[in-house]
């Protein structure tokens, strides 16, 4: 940078810094009456320096401020997206868009907006998330986070009042309104239910009691527990989400330095209010974290700080469970436990619907919860004049979260990581991967979870719940018997939930990794058991990516002296695991199974086995994969079953002469013909998105290959292949510490920090990524200051 122009980004910086430090006031005092509610934003400020890429730097002096400038900056990227996800959780879509149409998905599964606006005004009607805000911490949030919301609501605010919308998905749209920190902390509340009453939003709006009582229970109503099984292990199956992750933490024993390292590589959906959105945020003294936020959200989600880092991975911990409910004869609405008739308790809401009459439909709730008709069209729960089933979540008491990411903020090791999971209890669906700068590192299940204890489980399981908890974790418990509640453990921050003490956890081996299986194979040679079923399984096959991640993880173990350009390498090495598996064999059998197609077999022999965008049959190999793996039952993939004394290596040897192979083989090659694809394209020619009018291309592969850098596409055929990403690479992290004062950190944000066209910041990281290129994180001071992209900006209420 020239020395002149050095300087002046150095005083811009040095007089804004002395802003928040010296003269800016506290923060405001809230409207009395409802503190929270209704934010003000009179005295709120922060200092926002804006290094490459659009990533702010946010000083602020308290948690006040911190969430004003984090709200501000958070609108200035991403104004349609947050204001679509607040009209979500008020429960005001139909009113807006239409009942009929469908929500984006990033907070509930809910298939219209009738239905969502149902559930999610029913929340609101029921003062749902007022009655946690006001639980005392531990159990409820803590006053620094009540902050911080305060503060998000008020920047956001600010930034709707003082700037113009240029991002044409809302510019002049009368939906997009103020917020209030309620608004925040119910979006917060979404988030926490996604894996409990969010994926049954449908289920439980549509709930009705049967309309008259028949003569006899109706044939065929009861749902079959083979079924049940299936659908409910399909449900919760991680090749099905859309939502997973990697990540990786290696100890000192294994690092060049002594000390640890971290890659994080979550997998979220590429569009919608469950995109990642960077940032640093620092009080001075008090807190200083960099890293990456579900939008909407006041904190660091996945980060770093000069100490520590942290990534979370999707858990296999089933976040909920089910209540078989005996009726009372002659009434639907009536359930009986220990034989004395209880009540459901109506709650009939009502939607505002555009061009219509409001909508009202009712909601029934127990003791247990929501009664619910099932848990997606797959699971049906039907409803009968003699059983029904009330769905139990109890993230539905969990605020926590956030205060849980807040301390990971501010922890100085990984003993800190872990207490603070152990304080807060917050965490709903995700598991925790971290690394410290001393060489300690740490896998912890610390979830929300219903306390289902295998006991109880043997115990209290209805026939349903019998097939349904060995399959999935889904337990179905006799609701008609007090003896089948769910407990409590002493050291759990609420009632029916597990203590820590009974969670999954591992301390200091030399690699922690998970890749959305189970805890089982944290680290291959130290294999954790015992643990309950609600958790995961224990000694049963891996995905895929688990057991390509483990291999490539344990031989970088084993290698040792590692760094964090080992990491970065690990990212986009893009190794096919379903590749080294079965190529060879696949090519081996083509000639026999498609005589009239030598050149789909030639592609297939030279293969190169990765997913990068160079690479020629890939896509060949990945179309035939996705139908075989669909078509042919898994116990027949494969000539060597799994082994639990060999899980990284088994099941192996590819099936060729299973019914399906054959076909698959041949409909892949017939798809890409017909498309005017060549058999031999590089994989980047049919995989890219599309920005500005340009394609880029992009590497990575779908789950059923085993990829780490995944890459979930929407196919196209008419359109060249693959032309965009659904869900895959978000927010990575490589970060590392060199015993200086600077962590050595490495990000990326694949689909770039801003959903508006008219952004700079629209495409620049995904131009990265596509190039397999990294931004060089500016954590100290120093670095900051000398961004040449600096730009400093304070913004005030």
């Amino acid at each position: 940078m020239h020395l002149r122009t050095r300087l002046k980004h150095l005083a811009l910086a040095g007089a804004a810094l002395a802003v928040v430090t010296a003269s800016l006031p506290g923060a405001a005092a809230a409207d009395s009456g409802d503190r929270g509610h209704h934010p003000s934003d009179r005295g709120l400020s922060a200092v926002i320096r804006y290094t490459e890429y659009g990533i702010p730097h946010i000083v602020a002096r308290d948690y006040a401020n911190l969430g004003f400038g984090t709200g501000w900056a958070q609108a200035a990227d991403q104004v349609c997206v947050l204001a679509d996800g607040f009209l979500t959780v008020t429960g005001e879509r139909s009113r807006y868009f239409g009942p009929d149409a469908a929500p984006d998905g990033s907070l509930s599964s809910a298939t219209t907006n009738l239905s969502s606006d149902l559930y999610f005004r029913g929340v609101r009607d029921a003062g749902t998330v007022e009655e946690l805000l006001r639980t005392p911490a531990p159990a409820g949030p803590s006053g620094d986070l009540e902050e911080l919301m305060r503060g998000w609501a008020a920047g956001y605010n600010a930034w709707l009042r003082k700037n113009r919308i240029t991002d044409p998905a809302c510019a002049g749209a009368d939906w997009v309104r103020p917020v209030t920190a309620l608004d925040v902390a119910r979006r917060g509340f979404a988030v926490s239910v996604l894996g409990g009453q969010g994926r049954a939003v449908d289920g439980i709006t549509a709930a009705r009691p049967p309309a008259a009582p028949p003569a006899a229970p109706t044939a065929g109503a009861v749902p079959d527990p083979d079924d049940t099984a299936a659908a409910a292990k399909a449900l919760f199956a991680a090749e099905n989400a859309t939502m997973g992750s990697n990540a990786v933490a290696f100890s000192g024993a294994t690092t060049a330095g002594g000390r640890g390292l971290l890659l994080g590589n979550p997998h979220y959906p590429w569009q919608g209010g469950r995109r990642f959105w960077q940032s640093q945020q620092t009080i001075p003294g008090e807190l200083n974290v960099s890293g990456a936020s579900l939008l909407g959200t006041a904190v660091v989600n996945i980060g770093f700080n000069d100490k520590v880092a942290w990534s979370h991975t999707v858990a296999t911990g089933v976040p909920l469970n089910l209540h078989q409910l005996t009726l009372v004869p002659g009434d639907p609405t009536a359930y009986l436990v220990d034989g004395r008739p209880e009540r459901m308790t109506p709650r009939t809401v009502s939607v505002p619907v555009k061009d219509g009459a409001p909508v009202a439909r009712t909601q029934w709730w127990t003791r247990y919860g929501p009664v619910v008709g099932g848990l997606g069209a797959q699971l049906p729960l039907p409803w009968t004049t003699t059983t029904a089933y009330a769905l139990n979540d109890p993230n539905a008491a969990n605020l926590r979260g956030s205060d849980t990411a807040l301390g990971f903020g501010k922890a100085r090791s990984t003993n800190d990581v872990a207490d603070v999971l152990r304080r807060t209890q917050g965490l709903p669906w995700v598991n925790t991967i971290a690394a410290d700068a001393a060489g300690h590192t740490y896998f912890g299940q610390s979830q929300v979870l219903p306390r289902i204890t295998d006991e109880l489980a043997l115990r209290c399981s209805t026939p349903l719940g019998r097939a349904t908890y060995p399959a999935s974790g889904v337990a179905v418990l006799d609701g008609a018997r007090s003896d089948c509640a769910l407990g409590s453990d002493p050291d759990a921050v609420q009632p029916g939930i597990f203590g820590p003490a009974r969670m999954p956890v591992l301390r200091d081996a030399p690699y922690v990794e998970n890749s959305n299986d189970s805890a089982w194979l944290t680290n291959a040679d130290r294999p954790l058991t015992g643990y309950e079923r609600v958790f995961g399984t224990i000694a049963t096959p891996r995905s895929l990516r688990t057991r390509g991640g483990v291999e490539d993880v344990a031989a970088m173990a084993g290698r040792g002296r590692l760094t964090v350009a080992d990491l970065q390498r690990q990212q986009f090495a893009n190794r096919a695991p379903a590749g080294d598996l079965a190529a060879a064999d696949v090519a081996a059998a083509c000639p026999a199974a498609l005589p009239d197609a030598p050149d789909a077999c030639r592609a297939l022999a030279a293969w190169d086995r990765t997913v990068n965008t160079d690479s020629r049959g890939a896509l060949l190999f990945d179309r035939f994969w996705r139908r075989f793996t669909a078509s042919v039952p898994s116990a027949q993939q494969w000539l060597v079953p799994f082994s639990a004394t060999d899980p990284v290596r088994t099941p192996r040897t590819v099936n060729t002469t299973a019914p399906g192979f054959a076909k698959a083989l041949a409909d892949a090659v017939a798809e890409l013909r017909a498309a005017g694809i060549p058999l031999d394209a590089p994989l980047g020619d049919h995989q890219f998105v599309v920005r500005g009018g340009q394609r880029i291309p992009v590497s990575g592969g779908t789950e059923s290959l085993g990829i780490w850098n995944k890459t979930e596409s929407v196919w196209n055929a008419a359109g060249g292949g693959y032309v965009e990403v659904a869900h895959g690479t978000s927010h990575v992290q490589a970060v590392g510490w060199d015993g200086g004062r600077c962590p050595v950190a490495r990000t990326l944000l694949s689909y770039s920090q801003s959903s508006n066209p008219a952004s700079p910041h629209y495409s620049d990281q995904t131009r990265l990524y596509a190039g397999e290129r990294w931004v060089t994180s500016r954590f100290c001071e120093k670095d900051i200051l000398r961004s040449p992209a600096l730009r400093v900006v304070v913004v005030r209420g």
